[in-house]
């Protein structure tokens, strides 16, 4: 499908659904490498946590990935 564009003398040809099409394509592209960037931050944040929170309760129990026998 082509449309006829006339602009101050000029006539371009363009092809609308090629466009929109293109156009689309290369948004839809970026919004899933954005989504998955995102979803690779949140796991490491995620992970970040749960180490974190490991940590913190060995801490605070005494036992841990070590075994802290001091009597």
């Amino acid at each position: 499908m082509r449309d006829i564009i006339r602009n101050k003398g000029f006539i371009m040809n363009v092809s609308s659904s090629t466009v929109a099409t293109d156009t689309s394509t290369q948004s839809v592209d970026v919004q899933k490498k954005a989504q998955d960037v995102q979803a690779q931050q949140v796991l490491k944040v995620l992970e970040s946590a749960n180490t974190q929170s490991q940590q913190v309760t060995a801490q605070k129990t005494g036992v841990g990935s070590n075994l802290n026998i001091t009597g």
